[in-house]
């Protein structure tokens, strides 16, 4: 007989390592994962918990599922969650800060110097036979970087710049002055960092604040060398404005881990020979994956066990 039905819908949970899955099933648990074409609606209606990956969660489905105690997020994005709606149905929801960071951070500065240097490009003309007329590329070393958002993956990718002897300049409401101080970067206002930088990173959360961000105004304040980065997640930036921006030469470049739509990748931006796209891996190591593994399921634990955890939003 089990204590707790949990929930998995994260495909690379417990995947590099069992470690993870034997913690839930030694402290008691039914693990079950979802599978493909199955429905995660009808396997979380006796759950107690869910380890959930980017899946939406909404009211219908919290009064469709009264049982569920709590959602612990295989990563730190929450945007998915009607967070109104699960404590108003007294779900918990906990994240894994700082499991995947150091694993986006890699991944942003690897895209920014891709895009400098036109790695993706030279790369389809080298296969092509097509290797006349090389375009320039630019140097990342002593450049200065901007950095919205200084959480776990903003600071570790500030760590990286540091060794390439970048400027760096930040935005965060909660600003760590001494962290800053220690890898010689500066917290200015955002419109700064707009005019000033010529690589920006997002590293910000999706919320109402930062929902399209980066817009026609912001993009026209960059510089017409600029590089945008996003490892984050796709509301924060308008895609038609960015869109138009690449276009019309407002901004030079621009590489994307994360998009709005991540079912269909259709945009005209994806198009744009100075358009780098991924498909969301910033987290897709196989470090990263045993730690959020970990963290979700000891989340997830500690909060069925005594009705607590350090990480709930």
């Amino acid at each position: 007989m089990y204590k707790w039905k949990v929930a998995v819908n994260v495909r690379f949970f417990a995947k590099t390592n069992p470690e993870p899955q034997k913690l839930l099933e030694d402290a008691g648990c039914l693990v079950i994962h979802k599978q493909k074409g199955s429905n995660i609606l009808e396997l979380l209606k006796d759950s107690d918990g869910v380890i959930a990956g980017l899946e939406p969660y909404t009211k219908e489905m919290f009064e469709a599922c009264p049982k569920l105690k709590i959602i612990s997020r295989y990563g730190v994005g929450y945007d998915a969650i009607d967070l109104e709606a699960a404590r108003k149905a007294k779900v918990a929801v906990a994240i894994t800060p700082g499991a995947n960071s150091e694993a986006v951070a890699d991944l942003a500065m690897a895209l920014m110097l891709a895009a400098a240097r036109r790695i993706p490009q030279l790369d389809w003309a080298v296969k092509s036979g097509q290797r006349g007329g090389i375009d320039l590329g630019g140097e990342v070393w002593k450049k200065t970087l901007g950095v919205i958002g200084t959480g776990s993956t903003g600071k570790a990718l500030i760590r990286r710049a540091s060794g390439f002897q970048m400027r760096i300049l930040c935005t965060s409401p909660h600003p760590d002055t001494a962290f800053a101080a220690q890898y010689g970067a500066s917290y200015v206002d955002r419109d700064t960092l707009f005019r000033e930088s010529d690589f920006i990173s997002l590293h910000a959360p999706l919320t109402p604040l930062t929902k399209n961000l980066i817009n026609d105004r912001t993009l026209a304040a960059m510089k017409k060398t600029a590089i945008l980065i996003n490892t984050a997640r796709g509301g924060i930036v308008d895609e038609e404005a960015l869109t138009r921006a690449l276009c019309n030469g407002t901004i030079a470049a621009c590489a994307l881990d994360v998009v709005e739509n991540e079912t269909t990748y259709e945009s005209a931006l994806y198009k744009h020979p100075n358009c780098i796209v991924l498909p969301h891996i910033g987290a897709a190591t196989r470090e990263a994956s045993y730690n959020m593994s970990l963290a979700s399921a000891q989340n997830l634990l500690e909060y069925l066990s005594t009705g607590k955890c350090n990480n709930l939003l």
